[in-house]
């Protein structure tokens, strides 16, 4: 069975700004980033525990391609401020539309979860909510801290929208003090007002350097998805974007399209170039970096975090 194929009849009326869109098929995915329908115990125990606890997984609602791998190992993304979006990106398969009140015990319930999954890292995103005065920002706040509060050896990454025209917001999360602060980049700036209209690039990249800005202890992530008609060069110099916002952690994985109606699959990258891209984000100075198809923002977080860790010790020593 193909998932992505099975994801995409489920998914048909998620998109309302689709509705007079044209099919676009992408065609065939190549042999290396097709995987199989999750079905084992560990899976069904991780999507058991988020149900029975209330809480949305951005695994789940942005049909990634990672989660049976992931929930087997118990390690789930959790998507707070609710499951729809108020924003309608090309690329992206979470609902669009006008989004409920905020559950204000969803920071409790992730504190559970955490500490019933013994979890060692945690990663927490959001849908966009331009409809708050904060963007979600206090929100986030709450459940960064509850968390610390239950389980106080727990590393917690965050995800986050890009807060645009919410001053004060980002202040308002890096006071909490994650531990990893990952916004992603998403593509290339020429492709941002067909791909990603309701952002902006360079708006994105100075939120990344303000974290550092504030608190530069924190280890900063962003990530791109290739395959949209972006060019090499392009690709290149938003590495040498990230690095001037001092950004510590460089993720490239391939757009996959959620259903027909989303941006179209214009290539499929090759494992080769993949590989190649990470030897050149590696030669520009990054401390991490992770590029492969399925590469996605939260893919292997807790083990990257502990190499990120490493990784600064022996900078710090060598300096």
């Amino acid at each position: 069975m193909d998932f992505f194929k099975t994801m995409n009849d489920i998914n048909k009326i998620r998109h309302p700004q689709f509705k007079n869109t044209p099919e676009r098929p992408s065609g065939r995915k190549p042999n290396w980033i097709r995987v199989k329908a999750p079905v084992s115990k560990g899976y069904r125990e991780t999507k058991s525990l988020m149900k029975d606890l209330n809480l949305t997984t951005v695994c789940e609602e942005a049909a990634c391609p990672n989660i049976g791998e992931c929930w087997e190992q118990k390690h789930a993304t959790v998507m707070i401020l609710g499951d729809t979006c108020t924003r309608a990106c090309a690329f992206c398969n979470v609902i669009t539309g006008k989004p409920d009140k905020i559950n204000l015990s969803e920071p409790e319930n992730i504190a559970k979860m955490v500490a019933t999954a013994n979890l060692k890292h945690l990663v927490i995103t959001s849908v966009d909510r331009d409809d708050l005065p904060d963007g979600g920002a206090e929100h986030f706040a709450r459940c960064i801290k509850e968390v610390k509060s239950k389980s106080p050896n727990t590393t917690i990454e965050v995800l986050t929208p890009d807060f645009k025209n919410k001053i004060g917001a980002l202040e308002i999360v890096v006071d909490a003090n994650p531990d990893v602060f990952n916004h992603n980049l998403e593509t290339v700036p020429r492709l941002y007002k067909n791909i990603r209209p309701g952002s902006r690039y360079y708006h994105s990249l100075r939120l990344l350097e303000k974290v550092k800005e504030l608190n530069p202890g924190i280890f900063t992530k962003s990530g791109i998805m290739v395959g949209l008609g972006e060019s090499k060069e392009e690709v290149i110099q938003v590495m040498d974007d990230q690095k001037s916002a001092k950004i510590d952690f460089l993720t490239i994985g391939q757009y996959l399209q959620p259903t027909v109606h989303h941006a179209t699959v214009e290539r499929y990258v090759n494992p080769d170039e993949f590989s190649e891209y990470k030897q050149i984000a590696y030669s520009k100075g990054f401390l991490m970096v992770s590029s492969s198809p399925l590469t996605r923002s939260s893919y292997h977080a807790d083990k990257d975090f502990e190499m990120l860790k490493e990784k600064r010790m022996n900078l710090l020593k060598s300096a």
